[in-house]
């Protein structure tokens, strides 16, 4: 069978690297099948190849090959993006760029509070290198063992400590980039302050792949909290919810880490499907609301000191005890242990695991200002009840930082007593249906209320064509100015974003 000319002519154009073991190549459909489908199962494609680089200069000679002979590139990490920004399409001419053994930890500054790290590293691995070190990285999510610090910072990812210390941008101070001439730019430089022109790092972070190819960071490193506390709430609405956040910003300050909201509607399907995950709860009055015939949500709370344990967990108590008092909350537990406060922790971690076992969802990454949320949700609740009644409104998210996952599942009615196969069926067939709709509904009601349809998991090519309908055409032609000067071939990442 005859081989493809453009595969002919990229390992061509990677000749000596391929012999010398820079980059390790599969073009075999069966091999490159596993890195081709995005984590939701949304997204499938079929690339020309998959390119894995070793080393920085193996990433130019694969961008200046592909230059050559007009072979887009799709860069992915560790393949955990929720956009599909990391997947090829159908055409099998684009050659996806895993830079997943770029993956040399080349650097710890403690004076500096820095490290140093390729784009293939893990999340979890720079944490453990901090840890080591007595320090935090404080950029958390639940993928951490998968996701790369390449693809966090093309996405400029959140997670839980973003009310504390900011997204993964806040963390970045320099970064190193293959450009789409080949190039390197290297701005790996420590510094706190660098006002001297415009700021390329920023460009880069969140472009999602589509301006350069992030290769290496310097990344801030944080001191680590001599203690932490965490607390599972429940309070009646999200009114009280947001109540509840503010005044828990007044009584902790800067001790306040983590601020995470669960509709009952997210939590049953965790009960259901990994009833394991309750844990301690389990026997807890405070698990008693959830289902979805009450209004009541729950709220995860942690405080972090840097003096003590004991008073991580004094400053949380007391800041309960007075929310509590003014009936801001209804029930508060504190985690007596790590062991505990983990089992927490898990059981919002697998929210999202227990809606995928349940079935697709139409799935909403949205962000508002915080004293507009409550509006937002009630509004919602009525309208989407009125567009399809008993549609299950799977609200979950970081209230702490305005950011929500305001999902929308089908009624519960419609996949009462399926086996997984049918309920999967019924539940596909919902989001076929529904989703253009019902997207445009919330999305229109974020934007009227001055809020972002991606907070975190970035545009990719699920929100592409929903970012050009809300954007301004000024800001469309800004953006697009911005790409054609950095990549006027068109090459990275085509169709995402943009």
């Amino acid at each position: 069978m005859a081989q493809n000319p453009s595969l002919v002519q990229l390992q061509s154009g990677l000749a000596d690297s391929l012999k010398e073991g820079a980059i390790d190549l599969l073009a075999n459909p069966a091999d490159t099948a596993p890195y081709c489908t995005d984590w939701r199962g949304r997204f499938t494609g079929q690339p020309l190849a998959i390119a894995f680089p070793k080393t920085s200069a193996a990433v130019q000679e694969t961008v200046k090959a592909c230059s050559a002979q007009g072979i887009p590139i799709v860069t992915q990490g560790g393949n955990t993006g929720l956009s599909g920004g990391a997947t090829p399409d159908k055409s099998a001419s684009q050659l996806l760029l895993n830079l997943s053994k770029l993956n040399r930890i080349r650097d710890i500054d403690l004076e500096n509070a820095t490290i140093t790290v390729e784009a293939g590293v893990t999340l979890e691995q720079v944490q453990q290198k901090a840890q080591e070190q007595g320090l935090l990285f404080p950029v958390d999510l639940t993928a951490r063992g998968s996701a790369t610090i390449g693809g966090l910072l093309a996405t400029n990812a959140g997670g839980t400590a973003v009310i504390r210390y900011g997204n993964a941008r806040r963390q970045c101070l320099g970064l190193e980039v293959v450009t789409a001439s080949g190039e390197l730019w290297s701005g790996l430089r420590g510094l706190r302050k660098d006002n001297t022109g415009y700021d390329l790092r920023d460009l880069f972070i969140g472009s999602e792949g589509t301006l350069g190819i992030i290769t290496a960071a310097v990344l801030a490193l944080e001191p680590a909290p001599k203690g932490l506390c965490t607390a599972w709430v429940e309070v009646e609405n999200i009114a009280k919810a947001v109540a509840l956040l503010q005044e828990t910003k007044q009584q902790l300050g800067s001790l306040l880490t983590a601020f995470e909201l669960m509709s009952p509607t997210a939590l049953t399907p965790v009960l259901e499907y990994f009833p394991e995950q309750a844990g301690p709860l389990r026997n807890e009055r405070i698990l008693l609301n959830a289902h979805p015939q009450t209004t009541h949500h729950f709220v995860l709370i942690e405080s972090s000191s840097q003096v003590s344990q004991a008073h991580a967990k004094e400053a949380l108590e007391q800041s309960l005890a007075y929310s509590l008092e003014q009936e801001v909350a209804l029930n508060a537990i504190t985690a007596q242990s790590l062991a505990q406060a983990q089992s927490f922790w898990h059981l919002r971690e697998q929210i999202t695991m227990a809606a995928a076992e349940d079935g697709p969802q139409i799935k909403l990454d949205v962000a508002l200002p915080i004293s507009r949320i409550n509006g937002f949700c009630e509004e919602m609740a009525l309208s989407l009840q009125q567009e399809l009644k008993g549609l299950r409104l799977s609200n979950f998210g970081h209230l702490g930082d305005g950011n929500l996952h305001f999902n929308l599942a089908a009624p519960s009615d419609w996949l009462k007593g399926l086996a997984r196969n049918e309920r999967h069926a019924e539940a596909k067939a919902f989001v076929d249906e529904f989703e253009p709709r019902l997207r445009r509904m919330v999305h229109d009601a974020v934007m009227a209320r001055g809020g972002s349809i991606s907070a975190e998991h970035g545009l990719g090519q699920l929100r592409r064509d929903e970012a050009a309908h809300y954007k301004s055409p000024v800001e469309m032609a800004l953006m697009r100015s911005i790409k054609q000067a950095l990549d006027p071939m068109g090459l990275f990442n085509p169709g995402k974003v943009l």
